[in-house]
């Protein structure tokens, strides 16, 4: 099945207690594609970058069977950029400095190879540019999630409002669930969130794990123990391209499947934040993710005597 993810493809600059690292590689699409290539090969990215970034990167990108006909490279012109500093806790950081460069007029365009996706994942853009990607799809996928932020509901909530009518799933963190919903409940907030048009929620709590709602059914996985944790960067987009790729490769729209997907998807985050930017997504095979895959299984299994 195909896979089109749409957001940013970037620079970072990091801190965190463990290191720095500077002009790193990130964004949003970055994560969300190599996360997925590792379920699913037919992988569509829309983006844009300026003629700063390197082509070993792309090509890198390329070898994990991602196709690269929807990627504007701006001559002349500099990528986005994002520099942040996380606290000690790894939970909270701060914001050091944001240049939009290229995305600040980002008109996404699909090819015509594009248009016909099975499977979309909207990374965390400007709501606007959300609905120009569904806008030019030929015909409706079997399932569209979107990530979106806090920042766009204090600043485009009308737009933002109208692009989660048009998906199936959204994928959002605590925080943010509770801001659009305005319940301090999670179960309240989820509600009140699926009225709004998606079937599907997913919220993130980070080192707590992830909830998944459907109806009344809801499903919590939790989050791996690891001993250290290098670098949160980019773990959310990561999940939400482990879960799309999965979903895209079993091709299986069941809450049980999801259930599943959530797992593999929080897989893929625990190898990321085991070391700056996009370094250890580079670096993965099947095995190492399956037994990842079973390091899950074995902390939630259990048997009880009902």
């Amino acid at each position: 099945m195909s896979l089109l993810t749409v957001g940013t493809v970037a620079f970072d600059d990091i801190e965190t207690p463990f290191g720095k690292a500077e002009m790193a590689i990130g964004g949003a699409a970055t994560y969300i594609s190599l996360a997925a290539s590792y379920y699913t090969k037919n992988i569509n990215l829309v983006s844009v970058i300026g003629d700063d970034f390197p082509e070993e990167t792309l090509n890198d990108m390329r070898s994990r069977g991602i196709n690269l006909d929807g990627l504007q490279v701006r001559k002349g012109e500099k990528s986005f950029f994002w520099a942040g500093k996380y606290h000690d806790n790894m939970n909270d950081r701060d914001t050091l400095d944001t240049q939009l460069n290229v995305l600040a007029t980002f008109d996404p365009v699909l090819p015509d190879t594009y248009k016909t996706p099975e499977y979309l994942m909207l990374g965390n853009l400007t709501p606007d540019v959300q609905i120009r990607v569904i806008e030019q799809l030929e015909k409706r996928p079997k399932l569209i999630a979107l990530d979106t932020m806090n920042f766009w509901m204090d600043n485009a909530l009308g737009s933002l409002m109208k692009v989660i009518k048009m998906i199936d799933a959204l994928i959002i963190n605590d925080e943010e669930a509770r801001q659009l919903s305005g319940e301090h409940s999670l179960v309240k907030a989820a509600a009140k969130i699926m009225e709004m048009g998606p079937k599907y929620l997913v919220i993130k709590k980070g080192e707590h794990g992830a909830l998944l709602f459907h109806g009344d059914q809801i499903f919590f996985a939790p989050a791996l123990p690891l001993a250290e944790v290098f670098d949160p960067t980019g773990a959310g987009d990561t999940f939400a391209g482990g879960f799309m790729g999965y979903m895209s490769q079993t091709d299986d729209l069941s809450f049980d499947n999801m259930k599943r997907g959530i797992i593999y998807g929080s897989a893929m985050a625990s190898f990321c934040v085991e070391k700056f930017s996009i370094q250890r997504l580079l670096e993965l095979d099947d095995i190492a993710i399956t037994s990842r895959i079973k390091r899950f299984v074995n902390l939630v299994n259990f048997d009880a005597k009902l």
